[in-house]
C-alpha cells in the first residue's frame, strides 16, 4: 500500500509503503483511481481543531490524510451484503472510525460511506464530490432550508471554488436565484453555471450584493477574515442564515451567540452521496477540474489550494 504521509506539521507530504491492514467483517477495500483534494487536507496537517481530532481519534501511525475517493471495489468483508467486488464507487473515509485517508492507492472504509457509480460517471468527476458536494447540500437544504423556500435568494461567497461551484448548481436546482463572488477571471465559469456574478477585485463585493437586496442564505466558502461575519449577517432577510465552511477561532462567539450563523462541513455518507451523484449522471450537475496531479506531487497540490485561486477541484491520480 503506497500513501502520502506527513511526519508532523510542518513536515513535506512523502511517499511511503505501508502494509495493507486485514478486512473487518463489515469493511470493504476500494482500489483508489482519483483522490479528491479538500482544505480540510491540509488543515489537518496543522494545529487545528480538526488536525487535533485527527490525532486524537485517528489510527495510529504516520499521519495518512484526505478523505475524497472514487475507485473500484476489490475486497468485501464477510458481513458485506449491500457492495459487490468490482462495484465502482465514490466516497469518503472517516478518521473517527479509525481509517487512515484517502491519499493511497487503496483505502478501507465501510459500505454506508461509499455511493455506487453509474457507469456514465467517471471516477474524475465522481472524486469532486464528497466533501464539497455534501457540504453545499447540506448548507443549502438544512441551514438555507431551501427545499421549502422555492424562488429564495442566496449568495455563493468564493462561487468558483469547490464548494462554491457545486453549490451554484445545487441552488438553481432547488429553485434558487443564486448571486456567486468570484473573480474577474472566473466570472464566465461561475455565470455559465447559473449565477449572476459579482466580481470581488471592481469594489467591495458585498456593498454590491447589499444592493440587490437581501438573502435568504449566505454561504461563506472563503473565510470570515474576508467576508467578516457581521458583514455577511447585514445582507439577510430576517429568517436567513450564514452557512459558514471555513471556521476558525475568531467564528467561535458567533457561533455560539448567533442562531442564525451555523458551521457546516460535509461528511461524505451514501445517504448524502447518492442524490448528487444522480444528478450528476443525469447531467444536472456538472464539476470544474482545474487539474489532476501524482500523487507524489500531492505537496504540490496542497501548495495551489493554499494559495486559494483553484477554480473548481484539483485531483491527484495514485
Amino acid at each position: 500500500m503506497i500513501v502520502a504521509t506527513s511526519a508532523s506539521a510542518s513536515a513535506p507530504l512523502r511517499l511511503v509503503e505501508l502494509p495493507s491492514r486485514q478486512l473487518r467483517p463489515d469493511e470493504v477495500r476500494v482500489k483508489v483511481r482519483a483522490i479528491g483534494v479538500n482544505p480540510v487536507d491540509w488543515k489537518m496537517r496543522g494545529l487545528s481543531p480538526l488536525g487535533f481530532a485527527q490525532r486524537l481519534l485517528g489510527p495510529s501511525g504516520p499521519l495518512v490524510i484526505g478523505m475524497d475517493f472514487a475507485g473500484e471495489v476489490v475486497e468485501v468483508g464477510a458481513e458485506v451484503r449491500d457492495l459487490a467486488m468490482g462495484a465502482r464507487v465514490v466516497g469518503g473515509t472517516d478518521f473517527s472510525r479509525g481509517q487512515r485517508g484517502a491519499y493511497a492507492d487503496e483505502v478501507v472504509v465501510r459500505p454506508d460511506q461509499c455511493a455506487v457509480l453509474p457507469e456514465g460517471v467517471s471516477f474524475d468527476e465522481a472524486a469532486c464530490l464528497p466533501v464539497p458536494g455534501v457540504t453545499a447540500w447540506r448548507a443549502l437544504t438544512e441551514i438555507g432550508g431551501l427545499r421549502d423556500k422555492k424562488g429564495a435568494r442566496v449568495l455563493v461567497l468564493g462561487a468558483s471554488g469547490g464548494v462554491g461551484v457545486l453549490a451554484v448548481q445545487l441552488a438553481k436546482m432547488l429553485g434558487a436565484e443564486v448571486t456567486g463572488v468570484c473573480s474577474s477571471r472566473n466570472a464566465a465559469l461561475v455565470q455559465g453555471l447559473g449565477a449572476e456574478v459579482i466580481d470581488y477585485t471592481a469594489g467591495d463585493p458585498l456593498a454590491k450584493a447589499k444592493e440587490r437586496g437581501s438573502f435568504e442564505l449566505v454561504l461563506n466558502a472563503v473565510g470570515t477574515g474576508t467576508y467578516p461575519v457581521a458583514a455577511c449577517r447585514a445582507l439577510l432577510t430576517r429568517t436567513g442564515a450564514v452557512g459558514l465552511v471555513v471556521v476558525g477561532p475568531r467564528d467561535y462567539p458567533a457561533l455560539a451567540l448567533h442562531g442564525d450563523v451555523k458551521a457546516v462541513l460535509g461528511r461524505p455518507t451514501r445517504e448524502h452521496l447518492e442524490p448528487l451523484v444522480a444528478a450528476l449522471a443525469r447531467g444536472e450537475l456538472k464539476v470544474t477540474i482545474e487539474a489532476k496531479l501524482p500523487l507524489a506531487e500531492a505537496e504540490e497540490a496542497h501548495t495551489r489550494s493554499r494559495a486559494g485561486k483553484v477554480a473548481g477541484k484539483l485531483l491527484l491520480a495514485p
